[in-house]
């Protein structure tokens, strides 16, 4: 018998954390982003009548001699990585050699390309000359000042030596909590980047949402005072500094098992209710948020796709810039993780002091993801549930029509909603509606998506957002639309054509059995004397 979901979540996790794990950050000079503030920089606060791309080099020379000078001085090894060479497993191999309690482990050194100012000359008779900015990819030298810090282990940040010299940090929420712990003596086991064991869970689950943007800046802020920075002190004391924001942020939840079967048993299973629910011509696991016939799908599209390295499954729902990863971590621990690449998919500013309500959307899209797991697996309706369903019934002074099984508007109703069960903020009659009539294959009218919409609520299986014309799915809704698709898509229309008798293309061993079924019903009919 297939294990339950829910029952190995609630019987077999030893321990479960929910954290920030990768944060990755661009710092960003505000009054450098455009031409005219380029130009009033270099004219204004430098004193320059010209701004000239000329200007540049020297700013650029100063800074990379100063590197130089800090590298050589703190004895700190420098590497020139080549195109295509794995920087994080050469930094990995320096990090094992480091003995220090805070320092800057090692120096890479690449080219890449950053967006940056190039220089346009205009000059003619009786015109001064004078230079027009924009803003295209160049390829600069780049500088990675992989350090391990007090508070937050190992981490990176990467300077561009061009103007606009943007910066780049790459921080780990797992390794600042594991510093925290080790501050306060309390014993934990990793799991690579995670735990696998904790002597106070819920000392360890404090910490974890205890970190926040005052953390992140207090790092930003001790590390550009110690390394070697593009713009002198007194450039930076007059607002001419960097500020953070994020682009890309992954929200974990790990729940690890007592036992490696035990895990092993949960993932097949939830790989085996989403291989097809996630078909894009069928139910899809994603996240959409308005779409109508003139949106274009993003280039990935929207997708749930079962990557597998080795004999290790992973699953991944994608939606626009961001995605879900599921996978087995380490074999003994279940590792759900929503990776932001972009905080504007979900309305949200990139400022660092969006950091908190980012990972409380991101923990909310965890949760979601397991709650339709559990659902799907466990979609079991009583009769009275399904009588409910299958008949009309008043709800106050409402009459609310049937949702009859096998109907095909119904169907497709259904089925679209279960599209939608990972949008924190819900759906509209807009959003739902085209993926609705895809389904369906017929025209289908907004007033057609609002008799239907309002069927579902007066009926328990979606409740409305309060002051928005947005709805989310029930916990019950769920379970009558996995319970609708999943037998409709994976028993009824794939064996419609056994319950036709003139049907020539069925199986020789499901057609014999037919046969012997239909004999014993023969037989029983006769001994009970009911034939005519």
């Amino acid at each position: 018998m297939t294990p339950n979901i829910a029952d190995i979540i609630r019987h077999h996790v030893s321990l479960e954390v929910r954290c920030i794990d990768r944060l990755y950050l661009h710092a960003s000079m505000p009054k450098l982003q455009t031409s005219g503030g380029l130009c009033y920089f270099l004219r204004d606060y430098l004193g320059h009548p010209i701004p000239s791309p000329a200007l540049f080099k020297p700013m650029h020379d100063r800074f990379v001699t100063a590197v130089e000078q800090f590298a050589t001085q703190q004895g700190i090894p420098v590497v020139h990585f080549e195109p295509g060479q794995d920087k994080d497993a050469i930094a990995t191999a320096h990090r094992a050699r480091f003995r220090g309690r805070e320092g800057v482990v090692m120096l890479g050194i690449a080219q890449e390309k950053m967006r940056a100012f190039k220089a346009q000359k205009h000059a003619g008779p009786g015109v001064k000359v004078r230079f027009e900015f924009s803003r295209q990819s160049v390829a600069v030298k780049q500088y990675y000042f992989y350090v391990h810090d007090r508070e937050w282990g190992p981490a990176f940040v990467k300077i561009g030596t061009y103007l606009p010299y943007s910066v780049k940090l790459c921080l780990n929420g797992h390794e600042w909590v594991k510093q925290q712990l080790r501050r306060r003596r309390l014993r934990f086991e990793a799991l690579d980047n995670g735990f696998l064991s904790c002597r106070d869970a819920l000392a360890l689950q404090a910490v974890c949402d205890a970190l926040g943007p005052v953390d992140v800046q207090a790092f930003f802020d001790r590390w550009s005072h110690q390394l070697p920075w593009p713009l002198p002190a007194a450039d930076r004391a007059a607002g001419d500094d960097h500020r953070l924001a994020i682009n890309q942020l992954e929200v974990s939840l790990t729940q690890v098992f007592d036992r490696p079967v035990q895990g092993r048993l949960f993932f097949e299973a939830v790989i085996r209710e989403n291989l097809d629910l996630g078909r894009p011509d069928r139910v899809r696991l994603l996240f959409p948020v308005r779409i109508t016939r003139a949106t274009p799908p993003p280039p990935v599209g929207y997708r749930t796709r079962v990557i597998t390295e080795g004999v290790h499954p992973s699953l991944h729902i994608d939606y626009k810039h961001s995605h879900v990863k599921q996978y087995f971590k380490e074999q003994r621990a279940l590792r759900t993780e929503v990776t932001i690449n972009n905080p504007r998919d979900f309305w949200v500013r990139k400022g660092l002091v969006n950091l908190p309500h980012l990972r409380d959307l991101g923990e909310q899209i965890n949760r979601k993801v397991l709650e339709v797991e559990h659902v799907s697996h466990h979609c079991v309706l009583s009769q009275d549930a399904l009588d409910r369903l299958q008949l009309p019934t008043v709800t106050g002074r409402q009459r609310v029509s049937a949702l009859r099984f096998g109907d095909p508007r119904v169907m497709a109703v259904l089925q679209a909603v279960i599209g939608f069960t990972h949008l924190p903020r819900g759906f509209r009659n807009r959003d739902l509606r085209p993926h609705v009539e895809a389904l369906w294959g017929q025209p289908y009218s907004t007033a057609q998506m609002t008799y239907d919409l309002r069927r579902l609520r007066l009926k328990g299986l979606i409740h409305r957002i309060p002051n928005t014309h947005r709805y989310t799915a029930t916990s019950y809704g769920l379970k009558v639309a996995f319970f609708y698709a999943k037998l409709y898509l994976r028993i009824l229309r794939p064996n419609w054509a056994a319950l036709l008798p003139e049907d020539d293309h069925l199986p020789r061993s499901l057609r014999a059995a037919l046969d012997v079924l239909d004999q014993e019903i023969q037989k029983l009919h006769e001994e009970a004397a009911l034939v005519a």
